[in-house]
């Protein structure tokens, strides 16, 4: 008997087209490589031990300054969005209890502390004196409150600024260190030509390339996101003189009732 040799299996035509057409996976290292560059990667591998504790520090700078930007920017657009909401059902309402009644669905507002701040001064003075003896002190409320949500917005913000203002000089002085390095093994060599002192100055440059890149994005984010809070900011101060008035309107038409349920009683005993 002759032994039978299989025959190799042959993959699916589909499989095949399909191994042709799509790319083939990269691995992080080479996708790194094809986005910064291998000449890049070689410089920062190559630098001395200063500039490597430079270069971390500058990428954990980046690394805070990046989590404060995401956060900041999706807690400043809720609050936008839920704002808008608010100020809708507010101006909707014609009484105080009914918007008081929906206003933790729109919590992540900074308008709901505002219009919160304001109800507690309300129910205390209605609950001394039954009626609304100084609108100034709801005024003052809704300051305050107005305060504590523009605090909340701006916690960790001035990381922002620390980030755009020192991660460039802490590059320059990663840059400078390597050029001081650089020239003295250049005097150590003693051979004064270009090839010979420019690799080191390259390898000193990349701090100062990394501080920039650092610095600008945290710059970039930091007035966007306080240009956002002064205009929360704002609204704030316009909700306050909206939430007065629905105040003193309902403070009118409080006592206008109060003064017609007396009056019957009084042409009575006349």
């Amino acid at each position: 008997m002759t032994d039978t040799v299989p025959s190799p299996v042959t993959p699916p035509r589909w499989s095949i087209i399909l191994a042709r057409v799509l790319p083939k996976p990269m691995h992080f290292p080479s996708v790194l490589l094809s986005f910064v560059g291998g000449e890049i990667v070689d410089l920062v591998l190559q630098t001395g031990p200063v500039a490597k504790t430079v270069l971390l520090l500058l990428i954990a700078f980046s690394v805070l300054s990046w989590a404060v930007i995401l956060s900041k920017w999706r807690l400043i657009s809720r609050a936008r969005t839920q704002s808008g909401r608010f100020v809708r059902a507010f101006r909707k309402a014609q009484r105080l209890q009914d918007i008081a009644s929906v206003a933790d669905q729109f919590r992540p507002s900074p308008l709901v502390g505002v219009f919160e701040g304001a109800v507690v001064e309300f129910k205390r003075q209605m609950g001394t004196t039954g009626s609304i003896n100084n609108p100034v002190a709801i005024q003052r409320a809704m300051q305050v409150a107005s305060s504590e949500e523009i605090t909340r917005l701006e916690r960790n913000v001035p990381w922002l600024a620390i980030t755009g203002a020192v991660t460039p000089f802490i590059g320059l002085f990663g840059t400078v260190w390597g050029i001081i390095d650089a020239f003295h093994g250049l005097g150590t060599a003693g051979a004064a030509t270009l090839r010979a002192v420019a690799p080191g100055i390259s390898e000193a440059l990349v701090t100062t390339a990394a501080g920039l890149a650092a610095a600008i994005p945290a710059v970039i984010a930091y007035n966007l996101i306080i240009g956002s809070i002064r205009e929360i900011a704002s609204r704030n101060d316009d909700f306050t003189m909206e939430m007065l008035n629905l105040v003193e309107r309902q403070t009118v038409e409080r006592q206008t009732v109060e003064r017609q349920q007396a009056a019957p009683v009084t042409e009575v005993r006349r």
